[in-house]
């Protein structure tokens, strides 16, 4: 589907392993700090096994979701899927959806189609790119059903809050590429980015949320509490979802 990912060998450390570049484009400001990802030979054999079936190419541009899956079905987008564990449970547990990943860090994307191979998933594809770079050059407008973006960093500091990728120009930037009454579903343990997504998307244009009474909603039964949730709510840690409709 796509060519693998540039591995470069590791001349310097002296240990057997590799170094693994997302795809990116230079931007200014970017919410994650890019870096080269070490991966072991397993890994990398994971990689050239799998990223020929599950792999997408941010450099070849525009896709068709219905020709990429060999199907037409409501495609779910996720930005930051980090480990994996909640968007493959998604994929086993929706079939009659697509599922496309985006995630800049190798290690999560390398175990995400690795265990995705070994269960023979044929609903999920991955970029390992920057989002906003996939967003604007491979999905067309209107495509995507469901959006998602699970618990992004939330650059606490308060000079450091420009990286939040949650902003008003990224919201609107990827408005157009949600179907009509399409969903936007942010998670996030922080709830001072809690706040800050709820305040973005109040006065974005084009998105209404039915949760009006507080602006947050119950957690959908389709996302999955994942081990570090779980061990958060222990702890006494909240969580906050937003669930907003694309309206115009």
């Amino acid at each position: 589907m796509s060519e693998l990912p540039e591995l470069t060998p590791d001349l310097e450390s002296g240990e057997e392993g590799f170094l693994i570049k997302p795809q990116f484009k230079p931007k200014s400001i970017r919410s994650f700090v890019i870096r080269a990802g070490r991966i072991t030979v397993g890994q990398k054999n994971a990689f050239d096994t799998w990223w020929p079936v599950f792999g997408l190419s941010l450099f070849d541009g525009m896709i068709d979701p219905e020709q990429v899956f060999g199907r037409k079905a409501p495609l779910v987008l996720e930005i930051g899927f980090g480990m994996g564990d909640s968007l493959l449970e998604m994929a086993r547990n929706e079939p009659d959806k697509n599922f496309i990943g985006i995630e800049v860090h190798p290690p999560g994307v390398g175990r995400l189609i690795n265990v995705a191979g070994q269960e023979n998933l044929t609903n999920l594809r991955v970029y390992m790119a920057d989002a906003m770079d996939v967003l604007e050059d491979c999905i067309p407008d209107g495509a995507i059903d469901r959006l998602q973006l699970y618990f992004p960093d939330p650059w606490h500091k308060k000079k450091h809050h420009k990286r939040r990728i949650l902003q008003s120009a990224f919201v609107q930037q990827l408005r157009p590429k949600i179907a009509a009454a399409g969903i936007f579903h942010m998670a996030t343990d922080w709830q001072a980015y809690a706040e800050h997504m709820l305040e973005v998307m109040s006065g974005a244009t084009g998105f209404v949320t039915e949760f009006t009474e507080t602006g947050y909603a119950p957690r959908p039964d389709y996302r999955p509490i994942t081990k570090f949730e779980r061990r958060g709510e222990r702890l006494g840690h909240g969580v906050w979802d937003l669930l907003f409709k694309k309206t115009s």
